[in-house]
């Protein structure tokens, strides 16, 4: 029996695929939990217009996060912080400055999205990742340079 998957099963599938199961499994387990519906012609023309409205979705969400990559990639952080002999910084940068200073750019990002190991603990240049929508990834350029105090 052909069904198409709503839920994510282990073992089975991922959701919108078209499987094979058998009849029982089907009928009395999937279909009345609502894992799964039958994959009559309607259902499975609802699946590829629905397909279709997700891979537009996706293309807007894609082409949004290029133009913010595009915004980032060209910034440029800089953050003026008393440090000791040797280049240690008496604190740390870490993502909710990286977030705060774009937010002064005036880029609204997820301070969660800005992939930083562990925060900034001495004086230098760094390229902090920032994870975007539909997968895209910019590269923050971070400056920390000691201050005159």
């Amino acid at each position: 029996m052909d069904i198409i998957l709503v839920e994510n099963i282990d073992g089975l599938g991922n959701i919108g695929d078209q499987v094979s199961v058998k009849p029982g499994y089907a009928r009395n387990y999937l279909v009345p939990k609502k894992l799964a519906v039958v994959a009559n012609s309607r259902n499975v023309k609802e699946l590829e217009h629905q397909k279709r409205q997700l891979e537009r979705k996706a293309q807007k969400v894609m082409q949004a996060s290029e133009l913010i990559k595009s915004r980032i990639e060209a910034l440029s952080c800089e953050f003026a912080l008393r440090a000791g002999e040797e280049g240690k910084l008496f604190g740390s940068v870490t993502t909710m400055e990286l977030a705060n200073k774009l937010v002064e750019a005036g880029i609204e990002v997820d301070r969660k999205k800005i992939q930083l190991a562990e925060p900034i603990k001495n004086l230098g240049e760094y390229e902090v990742p920032v994870k975007l929508p539909g997968g895209v990834v910019a590269t923050l350029k971070v400056a920390v340079i000691a201050s005159e105090e």
